[in-house]
């Protein structure tokens, strides 16, 4: 997600004192000082009811790894740009605490949820592996509960038609990353290419998000993202464009139009009424924030602009600090 390149220029920027980076790395660094007092909350079986049959008991499980996931990556994150080995030494704190008490994750709704709060975790490993702060005893720790249990739910619902999918793969193709699994990284790229048209209609709306009632524009957001965010890690990873290259692109493209059509013009939504319109300050302001350069679209800045700098520290990890790491083709 953060290659060196992306790390390196943003770090260039925070030592220039430019703007937004400067306001973005404040920010961060204020998420990751809070994380330094936090105790982890890691459960030997993460288990997620189903958010429509017991809502209080999904929300309250699934916060452990979602807070704890949002610490490691702020915590990893500040390092990275900081080199202040206090952060780095949070963010091993909580990964060492999920890949040595998590065995597994169960009911309804657990692979999805793993596979969706569970980025932040993987990212942090990857930001602090790269840094070389993990020893040979920390990682022997941490790939298997990366390939194990975080892995396999993501593969256990990356075959599914919804974006039960899209965030199995973007958590296969994270994991693919830092486990240097090639044959995995090629599958993802494979099934990505094999259904965007059935997830994308050629108007730009996503069949199977747009049923979702009134929580149909959410789920297009909810759909777009770790779609966009699996082809970004992709890009740096292995080098194929599906952000911008043939059909691939262009779908992407007309999805993310559509979507930010409608975020402003929510009472126009054309397959229900009611939608939650969504914010600049939330979802899709994180995503379009990220999406700016890639397309050099300056109406997805445009709608972000007002709420720089953007962080999303809640209950998913696509684009988490989409200000402070923007993403660009070539840094």
């Amino acid at each position: 997600m953060h290659p060196s390149s992306q790390v390196s220029f943003v770090k260039k920027q925070l030592k220039e004192a430019r703007e937004p980076y400067l306001s973005a790395y404040k920010q961060l660094l204020a998420y990751a000082d809070t994380a330094l007092s936090q105790k982890h909350r890691a459960l030997s079986d993460f288990a997620v009811p189903g958010f429509y049959v017991d809502p209080d008991g999904h929300r309250n499980n699934s916060k452990s790894l979602q807070s704890d996931s949002f610490n490691a990556y702020a915590t990893a994150l500040a390092f990275a740009l900081s080199g202040e080995r206090k952060y780095a030494k949070k963010s091993r704190y909580f990964l060492l605490a999920w890949s040595t008490t998590n065995k597994g994750y169960s009911q309804a709704d657990g692979p999805l949820v793993m596979s969706y709060s569970g980025p932040g975790m993987v990212i942090a490993a990857q930001l602090l592996k790269d840094a070389g702060y993990l020893s040979k005893r920390d990682l022997e720790q941490i790939e298997p509960w990366v390939a194990d249990v975080y892995r396999r739910a993501c593969n256990e619902i990356r075959l599914r038609k919804n974006n039960w999918a899209d965030w199995g793969r973007y958590g296969s193709v994270l994991s693919a990353a830092f486990l240097e699994d090639a044959n995995e990284m090629a599958e993802n790229i494979r099934l990505i290419r094999s259904d965007l048209d059935h997830k994308i209609a050629s108007d730009g709306h996503m069949p199977e998000e747009v049923r979702r009632q009134d929580r149909g524009l959410w789920y297009t957001y909810f759909s777009l993202a770790p779609i966009t965010a699996a082809c970004w890690v992709v890009l740096q990873t292995e080098g194929t464009d599906l952000l911008r290259g043939g059909t691939e692109g262009a779908l992407l493209k007309k999805g993310l139009d559509y979507l930010l059509h409608y975020v402003k013009e929510p009472g126009n939504w054309p397959w229900y009424e009611n939608q939650r319109p969504g914010s600049p300050f939330l979802w899709p302001g994180n995503l379009m924030e990220a999406m700016e350069l890639i397309y050099d679209d300056h109406s997805f800045g445009s709608y972000a602009g007002e709420a720089r700098p953007i962080v999303y520290p809640v209950h998913h990890f696509a684009w988490t600090f989409p200000t402070l790491m923007k993403p660009k083709i070539g840094y």
